[in-house]
């Protein structure tokens, strides 16, 4: 299992190591507060694991998956059920932190 921390455009090497474990997407946990995301790992709790390593703070921390063949984010984990944060649901309910999400997975992973 390879996770990296993402924190500029991710190289197409990267990006490769992080499919090893499901070639057709990525599971991530993306970091909102430092436009940061740990991608590669078995389950979003390993990837969000990483980040909380390397200093994130949880509150900031969501899981999505990054599907590179189709160019598409989507937005569930058990990671995100967080009835304290307004987010009972796997899915990440705020269209305003959804967008945050996408575009931090976008601006690090979409190039390469």
């Amino acid at each position: 299992m390879t996770i990296h921390i993402i924190r500029t455009p991710a190289t197409p090497e990267r990006i490769a190591e992080m499919r090893q474990m499901f070639d057709e997407f990525i599971k991530l946990a993306v970091d909102v507060e430092h436009a940061i995301l740990a991608g590669g790992g078995e389950m979003h709790a390993d990837c969000e694991s990483f980040l909380l390593r390397d200093g994130s703070e949880q509150k900031n921390i969501w899981g999505a998956d990054w599907v590179p063949d189709e160019a598409e984010v989507r937005f569930e984990s058990f990671i995100n059920i967080r009835p304290n944060q307004n987010n009972p649901a796997m899915t990440i309910l705020d269209p305003g932190l959804r967008a945050q999400v996408e575009k931090i997975v976008r601006g690090l992973l979409e190039k390469a």
